[in-house]
């Protein structure tokens, strides 16, 4: 398009023509193809049955988050730079997140732990999974008996 534009080009589109302008001042013409009769290709297509799946838009707030003790909070942000300086967060202003507690390790450090489990809820199943690659593996080893040399 940015050629066409360039050059000043007019398309015609229910004339299947296509005009440029050259530099002497003269007009290429370009015609596209024209069937002698015309097509009625449409007319006896035969529509399959419509097909629609219902998708489940949330709309709802979201829910305020668990409330942290003023050191689980400094341990948060801690973690939470940690992880955007190695590069596997980054910041977001999205009004959706998933609730994080602090699970206390035997060092006496704090363990992140994220609850998906209302994410996990909202989340739309898969009803036709990819199978996996060892269930293939299985399924053709099945045919096989034997090879003779």
């Amino acid at each position: 398009m940015d050629w066409l534009s360039n050059h000043k080009a007019e398309i015609t589109c229910h004339e299947k023509v296509v005009r440029i302008p050259l530099l002497d001042g003269k007009v290429l013409r370009v015609v596209g193809e024209r069937p002698k009769e015309k097509a009625k290709l449409m007319m006896s297509v035969k529509t399959r049955d419509k097909y629609q799946e219902e998708i489940v838009v949330v709309r709802d707030f979201p829910e305020s988050p668990y409330r942290l003790a003023p050191s689980e909070l400094e341990e948060l942000s801690g973690q939470l730079k940690e992880l955007q300086d190695k590069g596997f967060i980054r910041p977001s202003s999205s009004p959706w997140g998933a609730p994080i507690l602090f699970v206390k390790k035997k060092d006496g450090t704090f363990r992140m732990c994220i609850d998906y489990r209302e994410l996990n809820n909202l989340t739309i199943k898969n009803h036709c999974p990819l199978p996996r690659i060892d269930d293939l593996f299985d399924q053709l080893q099945c045919g096989i008996h034997g090879f003779d040399e």
